[in-house]
């Protein structure tokens, strides 16, 4: 009976039984045996943590982005439309007209400017908002993250009340909290024959919001919109339209219809001219670092081609004597190929394992390192999120999984194809 790993005929089927019985054999060699078990363990290694390196820091990347891009946009707005239609009814025509626009979520109004807010226990600089009870309601980042107090009674009573909603970081640094009162001083409240003069005015803080992102919570406070109009010596008039689309990434593309609803004197900018630079530099760090990364991987496949090397100079007595037997170039090629290749395949893999474990639970590995290390690991103030984020993109781990196995299959091609032509005579002469 024949047997089923050895040639019939002197042919066998590219990649058959016998050639990857050959190739594993050659792998998991040892030492005396002329193997090169160990730099195939170091090649393997040094794939699986490139592979899980970049997939781990590209997801990084890709969540931090993602909770920016969602919590600033959340916080501003998409669109923003000035110019003369923020004057009188004008405006409310013009929100009428762009919450018909396909796409809009929202439009809001909204009067923005600065103050001096003091507190019992400090004074600090504060940005103020002022926005419609109906809108601040409608702005879920705000109204759904409540930290203390609640936003009822927001905009009640004359000129929309006193009550206002202070970030949560600004409330504590001031040492107030829901139901005690917060002195603000508008630099340009007052108008006079002289021009504009500091107003100074107490309020009743209703809550408290924290948003996670700390350059929010400490500086803002939601004011009603017309008495912030009033404190802000704007009456009839609003700083800006905010509008809010279903998907952020197509404001761009919404403008012209923005502009056509809102009428022909509106000036209309959307969110990615706002903040250009920051956004640019954040794509180019991106690119920037998934360009290095992958260099990372293909220097560490680089490392199987001289494991293979050494394990095509010291089977070549083997060689020789399957090509007398009748072995194809082709059938020592890939026997070769596969010794090399699966080194990269199984590297990848574990990598690929490694890495998307890490970022499902990165939450709790941050908190272990945290309370390992008795620090903070990911300081919100500096890197304005309080929490590591990550976001497995898939496509990018198709991306990296295939130059993964891209280059360790080029790297594995030399040493192979110079096994193919090793010449048996020349091979055995010194045998």
């Amino acid at each position: 009976m024949s047997d089923p790993a050895a040639p019939i005929g002197g042919r066998a089927p590219p990649f058959g039984l016998w050639e990857r019985m050959l190739a594993g054999r050659y792998l998991r060699a040892k030492r005396s045996q002329g193997g090169v078990a160990l730099i195939s363990v170091i090649s393997f290694i040094g794939i699986m943590l490139a592979v899980a390196t970049l997939i781990i820091v590209m997801s990084v990347m890709n969540g931090f982005r993602t909770e920016l891009l969602g919590r600033i946009l959340g916080f501003n707005g998409h669109v923003f439309v000035a110019g003369p239609v923020l004057d009188g009814d004008a405006r409310d025509a013009a929100v009428a007209r762009i919450a018909k626009v396909p796409g809009v979520v929202q439009v809001a109004p909204i009067i923005e400017a600065q103050a001096i807010a003091m507190g019992p226990t400090q004074i600090s600089g504060a940005i103020v908002r002022g926005i419609a009870p109906k809108d601040l309601a409608a702005t879920k980042i705000v109204s759904g993250n409540i930290a203390r107090g609640s936003i009822r009674g927001f905009g009640e009573g004359e000129f929309g009340g006193d009550i206002i909603v202070v970030g949560e970081r600004l409330a504590q640094a001031l040492g107030v909290a829901p139901g005690d009162v917060l002195t603000l001083i508008s630099p340009t409240g007052g108008a006079t024959a002289f021009g504009g003069t500091p107003l100074q005015k107490t309020y009743t803080v209703g809550g408290t919001f924290s948003v996670g992102m700390s350059q929010y919570d400490q500086a803002y406070i939601y004011m009603p919109f017309a008495q912030a109009q009033l404190f802000f010596g704007r009456e009839g008039t609003a700083d800006v339209i905010e509008v809010k689309v279903a998907d952020p990434d197509k404001a761009t593309q919404m403008k012209a219809a923005v502009n056509r609803a809102a009428g022909p004197l509106a000036m209309v900018t959307d969110w990615t001219q706002r903040d250009s630079s920051f956004w640019g530099a954040l794509k180019v760090e991106r690119n920037v670092m998934r360009l290095i990364l992958m260099l990372l991987v293909a220097i560490a496949a680089m490392n199987i081609i001289s494991g293979l090397v050494m394990l095509v100079k010291n089977k070549g007595r083997d060689i020789a004597i399957l090509r007398t037997m009748g072995a194809g170039q082709g059938s020592i090629l890939r026997i070769f190929f596969m010794s090399g290749a699966s080194i990269g395949v199984l590297g990848t893999a574990v990598g690929l394992a490694i890495g998307i474990v890490f970022c499902i639970y990165i939450g709790p590995i941050q908190q272990f390192v945290e309370w390992a290390s008795g620090q903070a690991v990911f300081a919100s103030d500096v890197y304005f999120l309080n929490r590591i984020p990550a976001k497995v993109d898939w496509r990018e781990v198709a991306i990296i999984t295939f130059w993964a196995l891209a280059m360790s299959f080029l790297a594995t091609l030399p040493p192979a194809w110079r096994a193919s032509r090793l010449d048996p005579v020349e091979a055995l002469r010194y045998e």
